[in-house]
């Protein structure tokens, strides 16, 4: 009898979890002076150093982004011109840095968009058609000088060059004379996570495209855009990402394609014609090997990979089902630009703090599926993701096991479960049919902490929550729903972010945890659900001996395209 096509996507999965007497394999050893290099380039691709205007639009416009969190929320935002100040605002609030750090001699680059281990598996790359500034093709933005690289020219484009000036920076191309065209489509490195984490690497790569996808949803719903999910399989993305040619790629890490984005209104030009344009285009470029001598080799990585490779089109999904109740506002005095860019992984926690009963009940609403605001517009599917809340300290709310059902069925499909000692009784609150459960009362801070690897973080929290996937059902579809639902898990792990910032709290994501262990606490053992990512929020504590700088601070505040001063 053959296998189901998504055995190998399970045996991964299971050959990779944590146990409470071993870990998964990974590294004997960290050389911290031999990690691969943070940041990929294309040498020999023509560059162009894009404005740092992240609190601006343009300067013709002069309109702020400065905005506060509740429009960007509601969507309020009227939509921005689509020009390259805007492309540079976008980039820079998603896959942008967000400051550098300095411990002693070391110095290391934080992002935007958070990534397990600070390391940065995800690469984004922007396709345009018809915009005045840049040249019709494909282009990789280069965070660490946020930068475009070209690296396809379109067929049809008769511009240079990508940049808008000058020789050295190349020749302007002439105005469009429809509404350009904008994609953005990411990929992953998958060396830069095995470095560190070994087999279980591949998990925390994909979590990382969720991650990332929130951050691109907010920065595009920052500037009044939509972001909506391209059909497009991993052949054909590999093909307009240029990521199959072998040629670009000699001695360097290959890239797998994960998915692409549409950020501008709907267009003529489907997927299938943009990969043409790129197969007929021509292709500047050749990637830089990242280094750190691979002591250990994981050929799992490679194989889950292709176990999980999407050809042909997703399966379909039902639509989500949003809730009967309208969203709770979130009164944030940052501006949503500031929030951004200050979102950092809490370290410490304090062990004393507790937060308001009505604070969890919103930041627990934002990841309620709602089509008409993001980041679920972006993610309009029936959720497979619901979360089981270990409360810590909250005010008026016992501590213990409670349950986050985030569509209507999920409730009773794990009841039915789970241990028959959980009450699944629902939370009383002023709030119509809020899906928040109760389970079991107790103490849950060493459980939180022990299900955390041993982390003193995930008992520290206000709380700490474990994100638990309809595993089965969605593997039943397609074998790279494994992917998906580690995306729609990072997904919300960049809300649960957000939304802990907005509120004065900060968050951390845990990607080590006991898996089965898990399961056994819940009795969901055998039940075809699965854990992908925990996750805590609390009172984050800044450790004093860390210290910042700005994240392009050569730049010395001055706008390189327009002359503005920031």
């Amino acid at each position: 009898m053959s296998q189901h096509p998504s055995q190998p996507a399970r045996l991964y999965h299971e050959r990779t979890k944590h146990h409470l007497d071993h870990l998964a394999r990974g590294p004997e050893y960290l050389d911290w002076d031999d990690q691969p290099d943070p940041f990929r380039r294309f040498d020999g691709a023509e560059s162009l150093t894009l404005p740092l205007i992240a609190d601006r639009i343009g300067d013709q416009s002069g309109e702020s982004l400065d905005r506060p969190w509740q429009e960007l929320l509601d969507g309020t935002i009227p939509p921005a011109p689509i020009d390259l100040a805007s492309l540079a605002a976008l980039l820079q609030l998603s896959l942008g840095l967000a400051v550098w750090k300095r411990h002693g001699p070391n110095r290391w680059a934080l992002r935007c968009n958070p990534s397990s281990g600070n390391l940065h598996p995800t690469e984004g790359y922007l396709i345009c058609r018809g915009l005045a500034e840049l040249g019709d093709g494909v282009y990789h933005y280069a965070p660490g000088q946020h930068r475009l690289e070209r690296r396809c020219r379109f067929p049809a484009d008769t511009s240079e060059s990508p940049s808008p000036r000058g020789r050295e920076d190349g020749v302007r191309k002439r105005a469009p004379e429809n509404t350009p065209e904008i994609w953005i489509a990411l990929s992953s490195i998958f060396w830069r996570e095995a470095w560190k984490y070994g087999e279980r690497a591949f998990r925390y790569v994909q979590l990382d495209i969720g991650h990332a996808l929130g951050a691109l949803r907010y920065a595009a719903a920052l500037l009044g855009w939509k972001a909506r999910f391209v059909e497009i399989d991993d052949p054909g993305l590999a093909s307009l990402l240029g990521l199959d040619r072998d040629v670009d790629f000699e001695g360097a890490e290959r890239e797998h394609p994960d998915l692409l984005l549409q950020l501008t209104p709907a267009s003529p030009t489907a997927a299938t014609e943009l990969t043409q344009l790129a197969r007929q285009g021509e292709w500047f470029g050749k990637a830089n090997p990242l280094g750190g001598e691979p002591h250990f080799k994981w050929p799992v990585i490679g194989q889950v990979a292709q176990a999980t490779r999407l050809q042909g089109r997703w399966p379909q999904r039902p639509p989500a089902h949003p809730p009967g109740h309208p969203p709770r506002p979130i009164d944030c005095p940052k501006p949503a630009p500031r929030l951004i860019r200050e979102r950092r992984s809490a370290q410490a926690m304090d062990p004393q703090q507790a937060m308001p009963r009505d604070d969890l009940l919103t930041l627990l609403d934002t990841l309620l599926p709602r089509p008409d605001r993001p980041p679920w517009d972006g993610w309009p599917h029936q959720p497979r993701i619901h979360l089981v809340l270990m409360i810590h300290r909250v005010e008026e709310l016992e501590p213990g096991l409670y349950l986050l059902a985030r569509h209507p069925a999920a409730r009773e499909a794990l009841l039915k479960k789970m241990k028959e000692e959980f009450d699944g009784n629902p939370i009383a609150t002023k709030i119509p049919d809020f899906p928040l459960y109760h389970l079991l009362s107790g103490d849950s801070q060493q459980v939180a902490r022990i299900l955390g690897c041993h982390q003193n973080i995930a008992a520290h929290g206000c709380f700490s929550a474990s994100m638990l996937a309809e595993f089965d059902a969605a593997l039943n579809d397609h074998p790279a729903e494994y992917r998906r639902l580690h995306w729609e898990a990072g997904l919300i792990g960049h809300q649960l972010y957000l939304g802990a910032e907005a509120l004065g709290l900060q968050g951390t994501g845990i990607g080590c945890f006991f898996d089965d262990a898990v399961l056994d606490l819940l009795g969901l053992t055998e039940s075809g659900y699965q854990p992908l990512y925990h996750f805590t929020v609390g009172k984050g504590l800044p450790d004093a001996r860390i210290q910042s700088d700005p994240p392009y601070g050569e730049r010395v505040g001055l706008d390189h395209c327009s002359g503005q001063t920031l």
